[in-house]
């Protein structure tokens, strides 16, 4: 009889439907309106949001740890950030950069600290920003939005970003592809950042976890087979130091992907400094 696995690491990115609803036609297109466990994982993470600041906005003189907490995810953004790369005619950015920040890192946290209910059995958390549907819907909205606001603010004169200064003319006929070609790959590079780190974590914390289970198993049978409950403790001891890791990567990515958006969006608030 062969064996099967304790846990398949890849079992927990299945999306299934848990409302079914009706689907919608528009046109040709037909699209399902149910919410699945993807689905709502980000609503969960959207509310649990909407009551963290409806919470912690109090303006209060001597902040309590809510709001300071508010202020210092605020100031993240405002001051290393956009000030540094965007400069003052960047500050009405920031609403969208720190959304974006703060939607990313808490899909990143709740994946992560409710990944031991999925260890056990229980599916309390889904990894959406191990998705690569959603890391890209989130890049391509971002790069595109930011593509839109330099037409809009500079007209035109927004496409002279493929041609760099001082170029010979006949070297353009080369150049604007290859400028044009890097531009445009941006949200790709963007979403498989994301998606590629949180994937492969939450994989190796699967496949630990099923070392646990399947070696505690084998060394509680008796006789010998007992000392496989040493590369069992070990492999949780792996458990309890990736996770920590995981959650460290999971503040830093979504640092690195409002990081990036900010980057782009410097080339449109400060369009022709150096063109």
């Amino acid at each position: 009889m062969a064996i099967q696995p304790a846990i398949d690491p890849m079992e927990q990115f299945a999306i299934y439907k848990i409302v079914p609803l009706p689907p919608v036609h528009i046109g040709g297109l037909t699209i399902d309106m149910s919410i699945t466990n993807s689905v709502a994982s980000m609503i969960a993470g959207a509310i649990l949001i909407v009551l963290f600041f409806a919470l912690a906005a109090r303006r209060e003189i001597v902040p309590n740890r809510g709001q300071a907490t508010a202020e210092a995810l605020y100031n993240l953004i405002d001051r290393f950030l956009v000030g540094p790369i965007l400069g003052p005619d960047g500050r009405q950015y920031v609403p969208y950069l720190l959304t974006l920040f703060i939607f990313i890192l808490v899909l990143n946290l709740m994946s992560v600290l409710l990944l031991f209910g999925n260890l056990a059995g229980l599916s309390l958390a889904f990894a959406v920003t191990s998705q690569i549907a959603v890391t890209a819907t989130l890049a391509v909205l971002t790069f595109f939005s930011i593509f839109i606001l330099g037409f809009v603010k500079h007209g035109p004169k927004f496409l002279t970003l493929f041609a760099p200064s001082g170029m010979p003319k006949f070297m353009l006929i080369f150049m604007v592809p290859i400028e044009m070609l890097s531009y445009f790959i941006r949200p790709v590079t963007l979403a498989l950042r994301l998606f590629g780190n949180m994937l492969g974590g939450h994989v190796v914390l699967s496949l630990f976890g099923s070392f646990v289970v399947a070696l505690g198993i084998l060394g509680l049978s008796g006789g010998l087979a007992s000392i496989a409950l040493v590369p069992s403790a070990l492999s949780f001891a792996m458990i309890v130091a990736l996770t920590g890791l995981e959650l460290v990567v999971a503040v830093l990515q979504a640092f690195v992907f409002a990081a990036l958006a900010t980057l782009y969006l410097n080339e449109v608030v400060n369009f022709g400094h150096g063109h």
